[in-house]
């Protein structure tokens, strides 16, 4: 096993295109670290630079305590999983397996002994025998990590591994791989555009955005405290509510006064005078917006409790365990994450509150930083 460590690494295309901007960060011995981000982030060029397929501009990379800018592939002792598999369909589960071990000269009874174990581990005792033609795409997968496996690398590298399956077969393979990694405790480093699984299998997140880095930090620690608004919104499901507009004092009600006539209290906002009038993003989960029926008066022109407001009910997501309702409040489209019971009709009015205590805010005019009162 080994570290992974990135020291201000730089990645410029023959036309000019600068496609990593100075990333700086480590995957510790044994840690599951994820890169994520939208396309065209950077994150497979990275992961492409550490495994020696893409040569380093400016910066150096080094694996445990070998700077490996100039070693090649083969010698940087890691194992890449592709996102096409990348199987030989010529030869049958053994046969892919065993392929790199016979390349490197191993001999036949401790490759034998190094497929039978990674096929117990994946479960590929029964196929062994098959063709890739032969398999789904779940066990193709399976057979791409145990081609990996074999070489009992210090380091895995895996780059989108689960995008060609399907939503069930995702969240299975998730829980293997995760399984896999406890289970060996080697270092990996795993590159996916898919925020779920990002938060699910990261033991720490390397967030990307235009060949930057934006944030490095646990999963929860990039939910609950995101360093400014890509970070906010590009992580989590449904994304985070941001409005933009600024902070009054009315009627000695803190208020948030945006576009489109939007009045929204926020009763018990405490934050620095400097901020009142000034322009500002906040941000609000959509579990943190939450009914407020019983705080209002009748329909036909009761008074709104303090800290509620009204939204009309534009599109409800009933998925089981919980209720998506997007509303409309004013110029701004808003979603709230709600508990399953009688669902809201579209066209409805809702009364709304919001979690004061869970608000974020963000300077609008320098990148989205975080704002902390």
């Amino acid at each position: 096993m080994a570290q992974v460590r990135l020291e201000h690494v730089r990645k410029v295309y023959p036309d000019g295109f600068v496609a990593v901007h100075d990333a700086s960060f480590e995957a510790g011995d044994g840690e599951l670290l994820v890169l994520v981000g939208p396309s065209g982030c950077g994150k497979s060029t990275l992961l492409r630079m550490i495994a020696g397929l893409e040569a380093v501009d400016g910066g150096t990379i080094a694996i445990g305590d070998r700077v490996v800018n100039d070693v090649a592939p083969r010698d940087r002792d890691i194992a890449m999983v592709f996102q096409n598999y990348a199987l030989y369909p010529h030869m049958t589960v053994a046969g892919n397996l065993a392929f790199g071990l016979k390349l490197r000269g191993m001999d036949k009874a401790a490759i034998a002994g190094r497929v039978a174990d990674a096929a117990k581990m994946l479960g590929l005792e029964d196929m062994l025998e098959r063709k890739p033609a032969a398999l789904s795409g779940g066990q193709r997968q399976r057979v791409a990590l145990g081609r990996a496996l074999v070489r009992q690398p210090q380091v895995f590298l895996l780059d989108e591994p689960l995008s060609n399956l399907d939503a069930r077969l995702r969240a299975a393979m998730r829980v293997e791989i995760a399984r896999l990694h406890r289970s060996l405790g080697t270092t990996m480093v795993y590159v996916t555009h898919d925020q779920v699984e990002a938060m699910t299998l990261g033991q720490r997140i390397v967030v990307l955005d235009g060949g930057r880095i934006q944030q490095v930090d646990t999963p929860m620690a990039l939910y609950e405290r995101p360093a400014n608004l890509f970070v906010a919104t590009f992580l989590g499901s449904p994304a985070m509510n941001v409005i933009k507009g600024r902070i009054e004092a009315a009627a000695g009600v803190p208020t948030l006064l945006a576009g489109g006539g939007v009045r929204l209290p926020l009763p018990g906002l405490r934050m620095p005078e400097a901020w009142l009038g000034r322009e500002l993003a906040v941000g609000l989960r959509p579990e943190h917006l939450l009914r407020a029926d019983g705080a209002v008066g009748s329909a036909a022109g009761g008074t709104l409790g303090v800290g509620v407001f009204e939204a009309v009910v534009e599109v409800v997501e009933p998925v089981g365990s919980e209720v998506f309702v997007n509303l409309r409040l004013g110029d701004h489209a808003l979603v709230a994450r709600l508990p399953p019971g009688q669902l809201p009709r579209v066209g409805e009015t809702l009364s709304m509150r919001v979690a004061v205590e869970a608000l974020h805010f963000f300077d609008p005019d320098n990148d989205g930083r975080r704002l902390d009162p």
